[in-house]
């Protein structure tokens, strides 16, 4: 029969405590009848022996229990030491801040087979015990769980446990491998190949589609055409590492293709998506990256990963190919997003040249004509443009129009329009405090797009086949403006940004060019008063001087000029027209002038076509066209700059085999 439990349990401390009490009363009372002491007396001796006697018991009993407590402790130790000791995943203990390994467990012994001293010998990195790392050692990949404990010594120890990953994360690997990748294929020179033959043109679109599918077939993925020359290809990311390793040559197997007397390389371009997420999110990643190669000019590849944007081709020039419904469409189209906004603040590049300030002034008109108050955002302490902003100082509306990058960030509001002109590479406008606060944004430019846009902006006009932004604007204005409404001086302004971008129509120049300075002509652009921009005073002609005493060849085909001494803004022109004039020197394909002004180091770079200085500058953080680009390097001395060019030239020389 089962022993019941006392309804009311009484603990050892309360029987001692009632026991002793009941005790010392009857000592009390057996003092007071035999000796008539007084009742105070024995009530205080009483209350001494009682508090003696309790203290001594509860002293006892709390020995006892630590004694209880410390029996087992010895037992315990060699049972967690036997745990870790025989754990299945290695263990290393090292001292804080020190990778010496001081202790590991047998399975560490049996996996390293050999005796290492240090952590970084077997792994080749410390963890910080906060890190989420893999770490990979003897062919396994291990996920480490880190802890620190203070030891006997006051010293803090690290304990990594290593957790073996590798065949978890293979199969996570190999199940990325079968998700798919979504890509979007065009063929850029489609209406350049309809300018010949109908039977040519059929003949070059059946042989690029029978290498597409050829190389769809290859890979296990599927091609469709959705549209005439325009595809669709979804096939498992597993063939990226392929594709990436191959640069990609499925490019150069299109460009073999060849249409017309003149042997027109036909060209593609392709947007993939190789992201996670919804088939949905996917198709539009793919689609925005096709967008970013055609504005980057196309013939080339822009992969799109969770992590990354890598671009592959781009070794092609552009041919001009675009129509005056594209102009019509992007200009109705500002005109609605001008006429919606409480005021319109423009902004160019740094260091503005005559393209930048002359597309301003044309889209400034542009906003005058919607009747919205507008403002140029422009150094005015840039000497360089005093004699641009004098030649409208006949224009009434210009007084005051012209204001510095913190006077406009007082003028942003909930619905003002940024438009930025003559650049994308957001490290090369104005103020990009301005692109960052600003709402709604819209981009004019021909230069290559180099990234993408932190927030889309509401219009996105590039087009790198133009040659300046003067030019575009111009197209433009020509279909959406009234005959009389473009003043005088604003078309001086832009013809001086076209002829200064085309190096006077010796360069980049296409039947859009000759379309928009003769639209200028007919305003009242006259290119023999533009000329007087580009005459050299004395000053500029001695500063470009310096560049030509310090030119080295470098690789047989580079020319890099280096300014002695400091410069100062004033150099950047007379830097540009060396970089020019060394393209005349026998054998040399591309010049580089090297500008150190304050603590930042300018380059212009320039090339006869063949080598794509836009490629190479882009390793540098820069960007500009085939053949006329540029960077700035900040934080740096010029020979630094010397030697980071130097280093890119050497990466774009090997990666196209020159």
């Amino acid at each position: 029969m089962k022993n019941r439990q006392s309804v009311y349990p009484v603990s050892l401390e309360t029987v001692f405590a009632a026991t002793s009490a009941l005790a010392l009363l009857i000592v009390n009372a057996v003092l007071f009848a035999y000796t008539r002491v007084h009742p105070a007396f024995t009530a205080a001796f009483s209350a001494i022996i009682y508090i003696a006697a309790v203290s001594v018991f509860l002293f006892v009993k709390r020995s006892a229990s630590r004694k209880r407590r410390r029996t087992p402790l010895p037992e315990t130790v060699n049972v967690l030491a036997g745990a870790v000791t025989d754990l299945p995943h290695p263990a290393f203990i090292c001292p804080e801040g020190d990778d010496i390994i001081i202790w590991s467990n047998k399975a560490a012994a049996e996996f390293i087979k050999t005796k290492h001293a240090r952590f970084s010998e077997i792994f080749e990195t410390l963890p910080d015990l906060d890190d989420n790392i893999r770490l990979e050692a003897e062919g396994r990949r291990f996920s480490p769980i880190s802890y620190s404990s203070e030891g006997a010594d006051k010293r803090i120890y690290n304990v990594f446990i290593m957790h073996d990953v590798t065949e978890l994360d293979r199969t996570i690997d190999l199940l990325c491998g079968k998700e798919s990748a979504v890509a979007y294929i065009t063929v850029d020179n489609l209406d350049e190949l309809l300018n010949y033959e109908q039977e040519d043109y059929r003949s070059a679109s059946g042989d690029t589609e029978k290498k597409l599918r050829q190389w769809a077939n290859e890979a296990g993925g599927v091609l469709k055409e959705y549209q005439q020359d325009k595809y669709i290809f979804i096939f498992e990311r597993s063939n990226l590492e392929s594709f990436t390793k191959s640069g990609f040559d499925i490019l150069d197997k299109i460009r073999d293709i060849r249409v017309g007397q003149n042997s027109i390389p036909v060209t593609v371009s392709m947007g993939i998506c190789a992201a996670n997420g919804t088939p949905l999110e996917r198709e539009k990643a793919a689609q925005s990256a096709l967008d970013t190669a055609l504005q980057r000019g196309g013939d080339q590849v822009v992969l799109k990963t969770d992590t990354s944007v890598e671009i592959f081709g781009g070794k092609t020039k552009i041919p001009q190919k675009r129509t005056k419904v594209r102009a019509r469409v992007v200009a109705n189209e500002l005109i609605s997003h001008i006429s919606s906004s409480s005021n319109v603040i423009i902004m160019g590049h740094k260091f503005a040249d005559f393209d930048a300030f002359g597309s301003c002034v044309g889209l400034a008109r542009l906003s005058l004509f919607c009747g919205v108050p507008v403002n140029i955002v422009s150094d005015l302490d840039d000497s360089n443009l005093d004699r641009c902003r004098a030649w409208l100082s006949g224009e009434p509306e210009y007084t005051g129009m012209f204001i510095d990058s913190d006077s406009a960030m007082d003028l942003i509001s909930s619905d003002t329009l940024l438009i930025i002109a003559d650049v994308n590479n957001k490290f090369q406008f104005e103020d990009k405090r301005l692109f960052e606060n600003c709402d709604r944004v819209a981009i004019i430019d021909h230069h290559r797009k180099t990234a993408d846009f932190e927030k889309e902006p509401v219009i996105t006009y590039i087009e790198p086949a133009a040659s300046a932004a003067s030019e575009l604007v111009a197209e433009m204005l020509e279909q959406v403006l009234p005959g009389e409404e473009l003043r005088h001086a604003e078309a001086d302004l832009m013809m001086a940004g076209i002829l200064l971008d085309t190096n006077q129509f010796t360069k980049n120049t296409g039947t859009r060019t000759f379309s928009a300075a003769l639209y200028l002509r007919g305003r009242g652009a006259d290119v023999g008063e533009v000329q007087e921009f580009f005459k050299t005073d004395l000053g500029d002609f001695q500063r470009e001087l310096k560049f030509h005493s310090n030119v080295e060849i470098y690789k047989d085909i580079c020319a890099i000029a280096t300014a002695e001494g400091e410069c100062t803004l004033k150099d950047k022109i007379p830097a540009a027209k060396a970089a020019d004039k060394l393209l005349t020197v026998e054998g040399v394909k591309a010049s580089f002038a090297i500008v150190p002004i304050g603590g930042e180091v300018h380059i212009s770079a320039r090339s006869t076509g063949t080598v794509n200085v836009q490629l190479l500058l882009e390793k540098l953080r820069g960007g500009g066209h085939f053949d006329s680009a540029g960077t700035r390097l900040e934080g740096v001395t010029a020979q630094k700059a010397v030697d980071m060019l130097k280093a890119a030239i050497d990466d774009y020389l090997k990666e196209n085999n020159m």
